[in-house]
């Protein structure tokens, strides 16, 4: 996942806005009691995160993964007042993990946890959106972004993260790796696809930034 060195990283942290308290204690505690915190957005994405969201303003936004709620509340930090945040996941024992954190915040309220399968529950959601950040199985990233297109305000931002898979974009292609198949298919789609004006950054895993047309 990292592609600069470590020393390097620890620049880019110490050179952006400092972790909010909350979120440095959700950081430690889901380090401390939930398996594969690696997936956490962290200190620097969560910053970048929260800065695109202060530069769209938007009134709704939908997040497809919401592991334990980090990322949620960096993308809240550029909410309007009357904004809400959808969120979705499959994992119900984290359910109550983020609720608790997420009533820590002053956006408690305005967070909407939706427990089941994205590709269901988004078709259900009658809104319109101005943000949306994708980072949930692989293998449905093409799926999520055909149910989402119609469902954004124009001008909208899609935020997909992991599109460089620890550089698995670059190797050689093991038919059994459905994932790093579907994110091949996924980047060129963003490339070409019409609807939308792509550019991918090479932040932590990878983060494409798509603005519906």
């Amino acid at each position: 996942m990292h592609f600069i060195s470590q020393e390097l990283e620890d620049y880019i942290e110490q050179h952006s806005e400092k972790e909010p308290e909350l979120l440095a204690a959700l950081n430690k505690e889901t380090y401390q009691k939930i398996l594969l915190p690696r997936m956490l957005s962290g200190h620097f994405q969560g910053r970048v995160l929260s800065m695109l969201s202060k530069l769209i303003r938007p009134e709704n936004i939908l997040e497809i993964g919401t592991y334990t709620g980090y990322s949620a509340l960096c993308l809240c930090e550029g909410m309007r007042e009357n904004g809400v945040l959808h969120t979705i996941d499959i994992k119900e024992e984290l359910i109550d993990f983020q609720r608790k954190h997420f009533d820590k915040s002053p956006w408690g309220k305005q967070i909407t946890q939706h427990l089941g399968e994205a590709v269901d529950i988004i078709p259900t959601l009658d809104l319109k959106f101005d943000l949306v950040f994708i980072d949930a199985d692989k293998e449905n990233y093409l799926n999520y972004f055909e149910l989402i297109v119609p469902k954004m305000n124009k001008g909208g931002i899609i935020l997909s993260d992991n599109v460089l898979w620890s550089g698995k974009v670059l190797e050689p292609l093991n038919p059994k790796d459905i994932s790093t198949k579907v994110l091949l298919e996924y980047n060129q789609l963003l490339k070409e696809d019409l609807r939308v004006e792509t550019v991918l950054l090479p932040i932590r895993d990878g983060l494409t930034v798509s603005r519906v047309l």
